[in-house]
């Protein structure tokens, strides 16, 4: 199959004239020239063709849950996650019994190892990002605070091996722990430590960072902010040069111009795009459930029953790409790096995804000049 004549986001977040040709799901060449003598040709011309978007947290869409624990239900997310662009996932766990979550992680494994590999109908799961159980309660939003934990080690430990490599990152409150640093130092080389629901001032964010917490969850969102006495988690997060953040550009969560600092301070190459999408995603204005909370979604606003406090969103990470470029007004490209290349490389499979270069995964979308999704490639074959 070649894709023809498209302008073809590469590496250096640049668009290039060219075709790309594909063989056997992998992308064997790119050319400047025209190529001939293959079977299939998607003339591409006047199109965007960029790498499938991969969000790294997310909760579900379209009714269902990952925390629901049904294949079903994983089913149901990883289709409609792969209609609309997002070719690869690593969907977020709330804070829940440590049974829950150990069943929960066993259900990805099952639809990983059975029907999630039918690439055709559904995103790849690459793994989890456990946002609990281990955070604070005085951030905790969305999450229930009956079923929060202190740092344990052991249990971490519990949570990697039921998903047997799915398990990529777990959150941490290290202010909720005294003996953070040692939890740190014997998980992180396991699994991403990420901060997490944090009330951490500069000091003890920095430290936890020092000793290997290399992520920051949805930046300024669950977490101390920055002010001239008091830099918080969003100072070091800026001051480390470290760690890796995620941002939701909903249009809700945080203001453009916040985007646009967090950008400019922590760098275009360690900001993560992420959706946080809740089950509401992709459907009409309802009472819906996270974490076994009552959330209402108004339009785009997703808030915890009778309350301001903001519970996920309901909206979708190719959106909320488009959002970072439109609305925020970040550079195409680096919106497009911070949904592809970026949380491929923070989960560590960027060795195969998040860019189109020859050899990678032939996961790629083509876009119309106004951004609307016009076909959704997955490993090599036009799925939508």
């Amino acid at each position: 199959m070649i894709i023809a004549n498209g302008y073809v986001y590469r590496d250096n977040s640049e668009f290039e004239d060219c075709n790309v040709v594909v063989s056997d799901g992998r992308i064997s060449r790119i050319s400047p020239k025209a190529v001939t003598g293959e079977d299939e040709i998607i003339d591409a011309s006047d199109y965007f063709v960029i790498p499938g978007l991969i969000d790294l947290h997310f909760h579900g869409a379209v009714g269902e849950d990952v925390c629901d624990g049904t294949v079903e239900g994983f089913k149901k997310i990883a289709e409609y996650e792969l209609k609309n662009g997002i070719t690869s996932i690593c969907p977020a766990m709330m804070t829940l019994p440590e049974e829950e979550l150990i069943s929960d992680i066993k259900t990805g494994k099952e639809f990983r190892d059975g029907d999630g590999k039918d690439h055709s109908r559904y995103a790849e799961l690459l793994g989890f990002n456990m946002e609990g159980p281990f955070i604070s309660p005085v951030k905790k939003g969305a999450q229930n605070e009956e079923f929060i934990k202190k740092a344990d080690a052991a249990m971490a430990e519990r949570f990697i091996e039921a998903g047997d490599g799915l398990v990529k990152i777990i959150g941490l409150a290290p202010e909720e722990s005294p003996d953070y640093a040692e939890y740190i130092e014997a998980v992180k080389d396991k699994v991403i430590v990420s901060l997490a629901h944090t009330n951490s001032d500069y000091e003890t964010a920095m430290n936890a960072i020092e000793h290997g917490a290399s992520h920051v969850v949805h930046l300024y969102n669950a977490m101390t902010g920055l002010t001239h006495r008091a830099p918080g988690v969003v100072g070091a997060a800026f001051d480390s040069k470290k760690v890796t953040s995620e941002i939701i550009c909903d249009g809700i969560h945080i203001a453009p111009a916040a985007v646009r600092i967090a950008f400019n301070e922590i760098g275009a190459d360690k900001m993560v795009l992420i959706s946080d999408s809740m089950r509401a995603t992709g459907l009409e204005d309802g009472i819906y459930t996270l974490g076994g909370l009552d959330v209402e979604k108004k339009g785009s606003l997703c808030t915890l029953k009778g309350t301001d406090t903001i519970a996920g969103s309901a909206t979708n990470l190719f959106d909320c790409m488009i959002n970072c470029h439109t609305k925020m007004n970040i550079p195409l490209g680096t919106a497009i790096g911070a949904a592809t290349l970026n949380p491929a490389k923070v989960l560590g499979v960027s060795d195969r995804l998040g860019s189109i270069s020859e050899g990678k995964q032939a996961d790629m979308l083509i876009l119309d000049k106004n951004f609307g999704l016009k076909h959704v490639i997955k490993n090599g074959i036009v799925v939508y």
